[in-house]
């Protein structure tokens, strides 16, 4: 997808790569410039019809895009320099894609209308006031959202196109986003209207020192790329779309080994988002690998070249970092052949114990028993031995995660090994040492993959209803099918608003990420309000430092209210939570939205990636986005989403896993059903108002306790003796009316009716008396009501409960119907997180 700057997005990653054309440093002083004649390359009766090309060597161009398009780009946000312009409606043209999408390039056609409708622009800045022109760039874009037409999510916010358009854009801070080159569709409503004909002594576009030159009227192709701008009247012009350089593949695959390292080394070294972070010497790598590079070229060795790459790969803790290993899948296979029938895992307690046995495997013979700890392997203690594993799905930002791919793999061995001496506890106190061979077995390794039990075939986004009445949604990707996936998230919400259902599971635990962008606008339909989640950081070559414009900033842009969800929500995290996975679980923390449950943190891979090409026919992925939040703090990288609720690894609760039983699923149920500061003692009441206070915040419109609950009732549930609970979750301490009213036809049945009413208000098992209350008595809508309130505020955190319990002594009647004798209750249960 691409917004202002484009985003592209990685196979399983995040990638928000502002890709623009770089300009040299230019000179800002402005200068009048005189009128300019134009060099009209065809004069004919003007275009009405554009085709062209659109070449793409990037990776990730076609990744999750279901819905390509080529439109006329309505240029009003660059002519007023407006990074929320949104291009109308009306003044979009969409093209058509005349050739397969999937093969590069690719070719489009746009015919013209013959009286367009976008925005006009004076652009001649002579002082006075005229029609101006109408300005277009051919653009590509993505239409996941709506009809055919871009809405504003379409276009990433608003602004205007840095790559793939018919402009040339750079991103240079200095001149960040101005347009340096490439075509411009232009059209006069007469031949009176004047254009630009040079970018004047500022180097910029519609800036009072452009030269300007004549405008025939209809439409014209103007190249910036001339000087001055040429103008083409041609039929049928051909104008191409341009791939940045920025966003080109970088290719090192025609160099040596020795001349490609040494390109990758320089590029890591200077685009790599998180070197400060973790404190990476860029020149001892060198020092260290750069021989292994000239030793394999020396030799003509192309599997030494493979290792040699991989080592150093390997040595970068971060889990963005990534190559293809087709030259290493020998070794990989020859590395985890064999198994000794069991699988490990560590308890919070520190114990590393057996959590799978395989039937008639070397473990089971031996008597290893499910649960056993593993107190060691070939004498050495087993911790020690998962420390110095070197997993093959390395490197890793999270040491978290590392741990637990350290545990899978400490139990492979080359097929030679022949035993492995285990000593072992089983769970009734026996202790073992027991030779254990070696076989070739893959059970136990496939058990403890992160995606075990996933299936490769399911839908981006699935749900359902649980049994328990809460909603259930699996996001499995942010790279998949971006319409699809939309649709079914839509369909979601919509069922589970439209059914009142009351609280929504999110599951995210296998999901390897994919379009940011799309992760952003996902979470937002759980917000009603637009709210900036963060930016990103990226190396700029003009000026050899990382620069993060304040205009990119990522903004989650809320749908239209009935496709907003209010309900609690939680979000499940898990290791193979990663990238875009983790940005929209962190937005669901943002407000304290959501709380997140887990038995372990997300994969921390907080950056955004660029592939390139090495010899070999191996690509490279680095990590070159440094995202920050709200504030500009990294939030993601190195320690991921952490759980609000972890759900303890213990040997019951893998017990339960090993049985089939979802124990996160069953404790994000248990928790979206008990608030978060259920069970914890507060420290105290909230403060109750003065009668005065209390008489401004139910005039002001503060919310009443009912306002903010779960439960919602019909009038008839309130007409019979018994009591009706409210659950009320805050996610921060607020003023709330606490209210009891009763209203009748006229002022004496209600004084009559008070008679054989007994009232009691209990707040945090203390009862109040009814003078700390203010009374009144007021008409509303024909009737007379009697009302006792207050306003509760400054709610420590935890537990809180209130009753009010009004007994009707004898039957009464309000003038309209009868009421039993009995106690009518309203029981409010209000939780405050910590």
């Amino acid at each position: 997808m691409k917004t202002r700057s484009f985003q592209i997005v990685a196979a399983i990653l995040l990638l928000c790569m502002a890709i623009v054309a770089c300009a040299p440093k230019l000179d800002t002083t402005a200068t009048t410039a005189p009128t300019e004649s134009p060099v009209v390359v065809v004069e004919e009766g003007g275009p009405k019809t554009v085709t062209g090309n659109v070449t793409y060597t990037n990776f990730f161009f076609t990744e999750g895009v279901a819905q390509p398009i080529i439109i006329l780009e309505d240029q009003g946000g660059f002519v007023t320099r407006d990074r929320k312009f949104l291009i109308p409606v009306e003044s979009q043209v969409i093209g058509e894609i005349t050739s397969d999408f999937y093969t590069s390039p690719f070719t489009y056609s746009v015919s013209l209308p013959s009286r367009p409708n976008g925005t006009l622009h004076d652009v001649d800045h002579d002082g006075v006031d005229e029609a101006g022109v109408m300005i277009f760039a051919v653009a590509y874009w993505t239409n996941t959202w709506g009809d055919p037409f871009l809405e504003r999510r379409d276009q990433g916010g608003g602004g205007w196109s840095g790559a793939y358009a018919s402009t040339k854009v750079t991103d240079d801070p200095n001149f960040y986003l101005e347009v340096t080159g490439g075509k411009y569709l232009v059209y006069a409503q007469d031949d009176q209207q004047q254009f630009p004909s040079g970018f004047g002594d500022d180097k910029k576009l519609f800036t009072d020192d452009d030269p300007i030159m004549d405008l025939p009227a209809g439409w014209s192709v103007v190249d910036l790329d001339q000087s001055p701008f040429s103008i083409d009247r041609s039929e049928n012009p051909t104008i191409e779309l341009y791939e940045p350089e920025s966003a080109a593949l970088v290719d090192f695959s025609g160099l040596s080994y020795t001349e490609a390292f040494d390109g990758m080394a320089e590029k890591f070294k200077n685009e790599y988002a998180f070197t400060d972070l973790k404190k990476i010497d860029w020149d001892a790598k060198v020092a260290e690998f750069r021989p292994r590079f000239e030793e394999a070229e020396k030799n003509k060795d192309k599997h030494a070249y493979a290792l040699a790459l991989r080592d150093y790969l390997w040595s970068i803790p971060d889990t963005h970092v990534g190559f293809g290993t087709d030259l290493l899948d020998e070794d990989f296979s020859t590395d985890t052949a064999g198994g000794l029938g069991f699988g490990m895992r560590e308890t919070d307690d520190g114990k590393i114990i057996a959590n799978f046995i395989l039937d008639g495997g070397p473990a089971s013979a031996a008597g290893m028993t499910w649960g056993s700890e593993i107190i060691s392997l070939d004498g050495v203690p087993t911790s020690d031995v998962v420390d110095k594993v070197i997993p093959w799905s390395s490197p890793f930002s999270n040491p978290e995660i590392k741990r637990l791919q350290q545990l899978r793999y400490a139990t492979r061995f080359k097929m030679d090994k022949g035993e492995v001496e285990v000593k072992f506890k089983n769970i009734d106190g026996a202790e073992k040492t027991a030779k254990l061979e070696v076989v070739n077995e893959f059970a136990s390794f496939n058990f403890s993959s992160f995606r075990a039990g996933v299936d490769a075939e399911a839908l981006p986004v699935e749900f359902d209803l649980l049994p328990s009445g809460y909603g259930y949604i699996k996001i499995s990707s942010f790279l998949d099918n971006d319409v699809l996936s939309i649709q079914v998230w839509e369909r979601a919400i919509k069922y589970f608003n439209d059914n009142q259902v009351p609280g929504v599971i999110l599951d995210l635990r296998n999901n390897g990420g994919g379009s940011g962008w799309l992760a952003d606008q996902m979470a937002a339909y759980f917000f009603d309000k637009e709210i900036i989640v963060g930016n990103s950081a990226q190396y700029n070559k003009a000026t050899g430092e990382f620069y993060m414009d304040p205009g990119d900033e990522s903004p989650m842009i809320p749908p239209r209210a009935e496709l907003q969800y209010s309900g609690p929500v939680v979000v499940m995290v898990g290791p193979n939570c990663a990238s875009a996975c983790e940005f929209f679980s962190y937005n669901m923390t943002v407000n304290d939205r959501a709380t997140v449950v887990g038995q372990y943190p997300s994969e921390g891979a907080g950056g955004s990636v660029e592939d390139f090409s090495m010899p070999e026919d191996i690509t490279v992925q680095l990590t070159i986005g440094r995202a920050v939040d709200a504030e500009g703090n990294i939030h993601l990288e190195g320690s991921g989403v952490v759980p609000d609720v972890r759900v303890p690894v213990t040997l019951e609760t893998l017990q339960r896993l090993a049985n089939g039983e979802d124990v996160v699923l069953a404790a994000a149920e248990k928790v979206i059903s008990e608030p978060q500061g259920a069970g914890l003692i507060p420290s105290g009441p909230p403060e109750m108002a003065s009668a005065a206070a209390a008489s401004s915040a139910l005039t002001s419109g503060k919310s009443f306790l009912e306002d903010l609950a779960r439960e919602q009732y019909e009038s008839a549930d309130f007409g019979v003796p018994g009591t009706l609970t409210y659950t009320i979750p805050l996610t921060k301490t607020d003023t709330l009316v606490w209210l009891y009213a009763w209203c009748t036809a006229s002022t004496e049945i209600l004084n009559q009716n008070f008679e054989n009413i007994d009232l009691k208000f209990v707040l945090d098992g203390e009862e109040i008396p009814l003078d700390k209350f203010r009374k009144e008595d007021l008409e509303n809508g024909g009737q007379q009501c009697r009302l006792y309130y207050t306003a509760l505020s400054k709610w420590p955190a935890g537990e809180h409960h209130l009753s009010t319990k009004a007994t009707f002594k004898a039957a009464i009647n309000d003038g309209t119907a009868d009421y039993e004798p009995g106690d009518y209750i309203l029981d409010y249960a209000v939780y405050l997180k910590p």
